[in-house]
């Protein structure tokens, strides 16, 4: 197989936690290039992928030359992941890894919408379907616009932004990325010399709340956890402080470690069995050789986990 088309994150920590090898079934449920997927099949192990995005299909045509037998894509949401693998006729995996958040490839096409630092239509899909980041920046009320820059950009100039863009969208819709940019630097001021660029977190609100991202990731979890054979890894790679939260939450909680109450509080029932061991404390990072290689990786964080034997857990009615 030829050399992956980009860099992925973490790659040596995440295929140490997978442990994949001949004879394993492994989930790649976020595709993107297919730095996983190819890494995976090279130890043997069988790869079913997914991705939403019809695009990734391209990277998808060498791996299925190549290991025919072996991998299969599957254009299905992760949230979707036991429908997709029934679709290739399994019920269940040894391994899943995620990989959150936008891709490469989605970044460096402009056509895709999704980078303030070059043009294109403002669109940000990772699907071909449902409303784009145009119709939600000119079609949503103010009050919810700023809560949705406040909550999934963290963005602490959240009503400023919205008011500009609101005074603007009245005069003129908002139909590409970098007349996006402009005027969300306006409104807070221009701070060009500063670390980040002003528009980054309004682009990452509107990308989350396009394509989901955190309803995506919640379910895709569960999913992970319904579709896990016993001894089974669980790998997620997150990039920003959001995402990372959920997972966190989620392993803390199916690997029995959430607090067990006070004494000067009333008995604290006893939860479910862990349906998860962790594999590792807290979470692993990139090291300087790769933030050198790839800037992109310096706010990486993989957590991993192993399934144990206990029964899914069920959210209480």
């Amino acid at each position: 197989m030829s050399e992956a088309p980009h860099k992925s994150v973490l790659l040596a920590e995440v295929m140490a936690a997978l442990s994949a090898g001949p004879g394993d079934l492994v989930v790649d449920a976020t595709f993107g290039a297919g730095g996983y997927s190819r890494a995976i099949l090279e130890t043997g192990a069988g790869v079913v992928a997914f991705d939403r995005d019809p695009t990734a299909a391209r990277f998808a045509e060498p791996l299925m030359s190549a290991c025919s037998d072996r991998f299969e894509l599957v254009e299905r949401r992760f949230s979707e992941l036991e429908d997709g693998l029934a679709d290739v006729g399994r019920t269940n995996c040894d391994a899943v890894v995620f990989d959150i958040g936008v891709s490469s490839m989605q970044l460096d096409e402009a056509e895709r919408g999704f980078s303030f630092m070059r043009d294109g239509p403002l669109d940000m899909r990772m699907s071909a379907d449902g409303p784009t980041a145009a119709d939600l920046v000119n079609e949503t009320e103010p009050a919810d616009l700023s809560r949705m820059f406040w909550v999934y950009g963290e963005e602490r100039a959240a009503r400023r932004i919205t008011q500009f863009l609101v005074r603007r969208r009245a005069e003129q819709p908002f139909t590409r990325t970098l007349d996006l940019a402009d005027v969300i630097e306006k409104a807070v001021g221009g701070r060009r010399g500063a670390p980040t660029h002003p528009a980054t977190r309004v682009f990452q609100a509107l990308r989350i709340a396009v394509n989901d991202e955190l309803g995506e990731l919640e379910a895709g979890l569960a999913a992970a956890e319904r579709a896990l054979v016993p001894g089974g890894r669980l790998a997620v790679v997150t990039f920003h402080s959001l995402e990372d939260r959920i997972v966190k939450a989620f392993l803390t909680e199916r690997a029995g470690r959430t607090p067990g109450g006070s004494r000067h509080l009333p008995p604290v029932a006893k939860g479910a069995d862990p349906s998860f061991q962790l594999l590792f404390n807290g979470h692993q990072g990139p090291g300087e050789a790769e933030l050198a290689d790839n800037p992109r990786a310096r706010s990486a964080k993989l957590r991993a986990a192993v399934r144990t034997a206990a029964s899914v857990w069920r959210k209480a009615a």
